[in-house]
């Protein structure tokens, strides 16, 4: 049964990092007051938070203070404990429930969904060990992506094999259990879809975005994708018919690849706001956070309205010293800091987003100011 929370009222975040941050600060304009569950003592979303609990995902004793706590609580990553965080469903409000992340956490439950959608995924096999992957691969054209079924992120947990003779490489991601092995899909650009649903099963799509990765970690985001209106158009209609066959309330990413022929191929979900999505705060009407908050607190969800085009750009740890030395150059961008307490090689530190009129231009002022440049030395 949905609730409606109301300002003044409590929301729970599993999870301190910057997502949650985010969604606080939303939560925080509209006059809610926040409690966060999280291992560190001094998280991103902890500095802005009402009450801390420092515990680990899997504390059921700290998860029960939380729930004590919270008139309804969220997650702002899937790697949490499912049993734990069903047994939470159980004592407290939690309206996007635990089924979502049970599914996303695995990508064999996850691909088996989106196939039950009706939405196209890329040919795959599903093996238990490596003679398994053997046996089956010959089923499947190369080159080829074998990924860990659980975990994962950021290129992680994951192998190209381009031949039979490579499969040898992907023998170690066994390690950590069964694994997918896929087609590799030969795509020319990828999108993220993000969407949106409150418990009255009303959706909120996010203006769609193109997404451009540098060592397999996202680095730009690009609103609108430069795509043509019918790829548009399917995409939003298999993000909707993935997030109403979940029943999701909350937020799903959807991020998909574009095929030549402007079809559309769905490549993975993730049950939170995403990294793509961050450039809404400042280029749309309503941000996915205020949307996040909206959706679980039993609000109508706004229909979102980009202001202006957008560019939103990574800053990982080895950006943080040469983007704070130039921001004077640069007033026309919003530059978010999380609130990390070290700039660590590759970990992401904050974003900045750029509101443009001429796209093209703005990546190019964007390569020309020197932050990103390819060949930073590790701080």
């Amino acid at each position: 049964m949905m609730k409606t929370i109301l300002p003044g009222q409590t929301v729970g975040i599993i999870g301190g990092g910057q997502l949650g941050r985010m969604m606080a600060l939303a939560a925080k304009e509209a006059g809610f007051k926040i409690a966060v569950l999280d291992p560190a003592m001094d998280s991103p979303t902890g500095q802005i938070a009402d009450v801390q609990l420092i515990a680990s995902y899997n504390d059921l004793e700290a998860l029960e203070e939380l729930a004590a706590i919270s008139d309804v609580i969220t997650y702002e990553f899937e790697n949490i404990d499912v049993e734990g965080l069903s047994h939470l469903c159980s004592i407290a409000y939690v309206p996007q429930g635990s089924e979502l992340i049970r599914i996303t956490q695995n990508r064999v439950y996850e691909k088996e969904e989106i196939e039950k959608a009706g939405v196209p995924v890329a040919q795959y096999i599903v093996a238990a060990s490596y003679q398994e992957l053997l046996e089956k691969s010959t089923t499947l054209s190369y080159p080829l992506v074998v990924k860990t079924a659980r975990g994962g992120y950021d290129g992680k947990g994951q192998q190209t094999i381009r031949s039979e003779q490579e499969l040898p490489l992907a023998e170690p991601l066994f390690s950590n259990g069964e694994c997918v092995a896929e087609e590799f899909v030969a795509f020319m650009k990828e999108i993220s879809v993000i969407v949106q649903r409150n418990g009255l099963g009303e959706t909120a799509i996010l203006p769609i975005g193109e997404n451009i990765h540098k060592d397999h970690i996202l680095h730009e985001t690009i609103v609108p994708a430069r795509v043509e209106s019918s790829t548009i158009e399917k995409a939003t209609k298999a993000a909707v018919a993935i997030a109403e066959h979940l029943k999701m309330v909350g937020t799903l990413a959807v991020e998909m690849f574009v095929l030549q022929n402007g079809d559309i191929m769905v490549n993975e979900l993730a049950p939170r706001p995403h990294n793509s999505g961050h450039y809404s705060i400042e280029a749309t009407n309503s941000s996915q956070f205020h949307q996040h908050i909206r959706a679980i607190c039993g609000w109508p969800l706004r229909s979102p309205r980009l202001w202006s085009d957008a560019v939103m750009v990574n800053v990982l740890g080895e950006h943080v010293a040469p983007l704070t030395s130039k921001i004077a150059h640069y007033p026309n961008w919003s530059i978010h800091l999380y609130g990390k307490d070290e700039a660590k090689y590759k970990r992401k530190m904050g974003h900045v987003t750029i509101l443009t009129a001429d796209i093209e231009g703005t990546l190019e002022e964007i390569e020309a100011s020197g932050i990103w440049a390819d060949k930073l030395e590790e701080i």
